[in-house]
């Protein structure tokens, strides 16, 4: 249904309510068009005199929708209308309605209506990140950065993961700014990157360094850069943190993993107990590896290539330097098929352990323990990213064990290499090093970046 240009009068309006096919659903339908089409407020306006004067009443969710078009087009006392309307009709709203109040007068000069709104919300629910976002960057937009910072601690506080689009906000409103206390908050934010192990793409980047820069009486000087392999940076010869866990913390990670992982979270749900004590005899009797391999994972690494042909690429590229390795398999490898050729499986066995498990077993559980149990030298050969598994360790400071951990050892492609340091933003107190995402690519994908920003300050 095309919206109409101008206003409609009643007669009109049950005109076209008739030709359409499901009068019932007419004025949803209409108004979702309405906004698809960004039509003029009047002509939006004149449906709900249409639909109150039809039914004696304009039902919560055509408000909504009428609300939403509003706030596309930023008409601030519209939103305030329907706002006056919905609190004396409804009890309670949800949270989309809040979304939209918020988010159309945060960006108008009645920016303060949605900070009361804000904690409206808190009185019945958990704001979103929307909510939050929204408030933030009204606050950053007219200097209230106290305000600002307030509010971004405060959804910190509530688990809400902030954009990278917030945080770059508080980088360019800051610029030129004096402060100490400011200075701080902003540090905080680079250590909330790395505390997240969170990569800033190219924009935001750039709004670091030219914030850095722009300090008064600060002597900060950005490059762009590449790390060397060694972990030496070309720009100021600074040797980066290296990935490797201390004894204790690796044997503390460890032991976390083992209870909270794999005992404490539902990897029983994909294997049995027998089967992964089975699993825990062979990998006793067996140990140390050098490579743990998650064979299903790897197999689908080139797609057009046989399954068994990648893995055997991967395990004769990993076997060269004389590395013990242990193949994560399923039992429906050993079963001759199109993709699992019995003979290259065998070929495989000579040169590598295998562990078979059942078909819908878990991999990750496998793959932690007989990588963990091998020492801190022991690499491990998987795609996935072990996201779940991190999420169920329950301090950060053991998260950040297992994500220094993880970068250190995980081999995502065979035969990309670990990092021999740690790739997370870094700081001395005169010099910081910040590892971003290049490229479009790079920045949708969950790969470690080889980008940093090295900035110091000349004394």
């Amino acid at each position: 249904v095309q919206p109409p240009e101008k206003p409609l009068q009643t007669e009109e309006w049950n005109r076209l309510r008739e030709s359409f096919q499901s009068p019932e659903r007419f004025e949803e339908v209409m108004f979702n068009n309405m906004v698809r089409c960004n039509s003029p407020i009047d002509v939006a306006k004149s449906l709900l005199t249409y639909v109150a004067k039809s039914n004696g009443d304009i039902a919560y969710n055509l408000l909504v929708k009428y609300l939403a078009l509003c706030v596309q087009q930023g008409q601030t006392s519209e939103i305030h209308d329907v706002y006056d309307i919905m609190k004396i009709r409804f009890r309670i709203l949800e949270s989309g309605a809040y979304n939209l109040f918020i988010r159309g007068l945060s960006n108008s000069d009645q920016w303060r209506t949605a900070l009361t709104l804000l904690e409206e919300v808190k009185k019945n629910m958990i704001p979103s990140r929307t909510n939050y976002e929204s408030c933030i960057k009204a606050a950053i937009r007219h200097q209230e950065m106290n305000l600002a910072f307030e509010l971004y601690h405060e959804m910190l506080a509530k688990d809400l993961v902030p954009t990278l689009d917030v945080l770059q906000a508080f980088f360019d409103f800051s610029r030129g700014m004096k402060g100490a206390e400011l200075q701080k908050e902003l540090f905080g934010i680079l250590l909330y990157l790395r505390e997240n192990q969170t990569y800033p793409h190219k924009t935001f980047m750039r709004s670091i360094k030219l914030w850095f820069e722009s300090i008064p009486g600060g002597n900060w000087r950005g490059h762009l850069t590449n790390i060397k392999d060694s972990g030496q940076c070309p720009v100021c010869n600074h040797q980066l943190e290296d990935s490797d866990l201390t004894e204790e913390e690796y044997n503390n990670l460890r032991e976390r993993i083992i209870r909270d992982v794999i005992h404490g979270t539902d990897t029983f749900r994909k294997t049995s107990p027998r089967e992964f004590e089975a699993f825990q005899k062979f990998v006793e009797n067996r140990l140390p590896f050098d490579i743990v391999i998650d064979g299903l994972n790897v197999s689908h690494i080139k797609p057009r290539k046989m399954h068994c042909e990648n893995l055997f690429d991967a395990v004769n590229c990993l076997a060269k330097e004389n590395a013990r390795l242990l193949v994560l398999g399923r039992k429906h490898m050993l079963v001759n098929s199109s993709n699992w050729k019995r003979e290259i499986m065998k070929e495989m066995q000579n040169k590598a352990d295998f562990f078979f498990a059942e078909n819908i077993s878990e991999d990750d559980a496998f793959l932690l323990y007989a990588t963990l149990q091998s020492g801190k030298h022991c690499k491990f050969v998987t795609r996935d990213f072990l996201r779940d598994h991190k999420a169920c360790l329950p301090d950060s400071v053991t998260r950040h064990l297992f994500r220094k951990w993880q970068r250190g050892h995980q081999i995502v492609f065979s035969p990309s290499p670990a990092f021999r340091y740690d790739c997370v933003v870094q700081t001395t107190g005169d010099t910081w090093h910040i590892p971003y995402k290049d490229s479009f690519e790079e920045k949708y994908s969950y790969q470690v970046p080889r980008k940093w920003l090295c900035i110091q300050q000349k004394r």
